[in-house]
């Protein structure tokens, strides 16, 4: 299996948009620490957030390939646990495994995140808190691209939105240097 540093060297060579890779990092950060949570592999999780959407820029206009082009290019170089983890985020497998699970939750986590962040003033992660993401939420207007039922599937796997949503500001925070935020 390849390692953090050759996952992100294939990350950069696929994908040149600078702000989906910083979603791939935010991911990858949730990931991480919802396998700490867990009590699960954080290089297995955080390997999976990381390259969820390596495929994005090439299946951006034919969505029913994303996952699997990823997979494909990904061949042998990762376990099927994190195949199977990128296929469930992106809809073309269902959602088995805690780690299917928890992907699919976290990947429009992380852009609503952002999207709280940069409606403050200082936009930055610091500025915000769990009751603001709460608050936010209800908001249909607001991040409508972040499908609100997505994140709220954190609880077929235990954690309420209010945990869930700590866990990944937590994890965001910790990268916030690298995210600009």
């Amino acid at each position: 299996m390849i390692n953090r540093q050759q996952a992100w060297e294939l990350l950069n060579e696929h994908v040149k948009t600078k702000n989906l890779i910083k979603h791939c990092l935010a991911t990858e950060a949730v990931m991480r620490d919802l396998a700490n949570y867990f009590g699960e592999d954080e290089e297995t999780w955080g390997l999976a957030g990381l390259l969820h959407d390596l495929d994005y820029e090439y299946t951006k206009n034919t969505p029913e390939e994303h996952g699997l082009k990823t997979v494909e290019l990904l061949g042998d170089l990762v376990s099927q646990e994190i195949k199977n983890a990128i296929l469930a985020h992106s809809g073309k497998k269902s959602r088995d495994t805690l780690i299917e699970k928890a992907i699919y939750a976290a990947d429009p986590t992380t852009g609503f995140i952002v999207a709280a962040a940069l409606i403050k003033p200082e936009k930055k992660l610091e500025s915000i808190d769990v009751q603001f993401l709460l608050k936010r939420f209800k908001e249909k207007s607001f991040a409508r691209g972040a499908n609100r039922d997505q994140m709220a599937s954190c609880e077929k796997f235990g954690l309420s939105l209010e945990k869930f949503y700590e866990i990944a500001l937590n994890a965001m925070k910790k990268i916030s240097k690298e995210l600009g935020l």
